[in-house]
């Protein structure tokens, strides 16, 4: 519990300075071609982060519609 207070929090007005300078420094790295020098522990680290990013969308999806197949029309 003590870790679900940070970590799921939303994020206060304080931190979208740091969460727009976040998504700029994304866009440019990969414009730049940036990300083809990361190392391989760097790469599988951001491999891990989007993969639970996806699995939390999913895991929503499913609460949301309450089934795990499709939506009921």
């Amino acid at each position: 519990m003590r870790y679900a207070k940070v970590e799921l929090t939303p994020p206060s007005p304080a931190d979208l300075p740091a969460i727009k300078n976040g998504i700029v420094k994304l866009v440019s790295g990969a414009k730049t071609g940036a990300w083809k020098n990361l190392t391989v522990r760097e790469a599988w680290l951001n491999t891990l982060i989007g993969m639970e990013i996806c699995f939390w969308f999913y895991a929503g999806e499913c609460i949301g519609k309450r089934s795990l197949v499709g939506y009921q029309v």
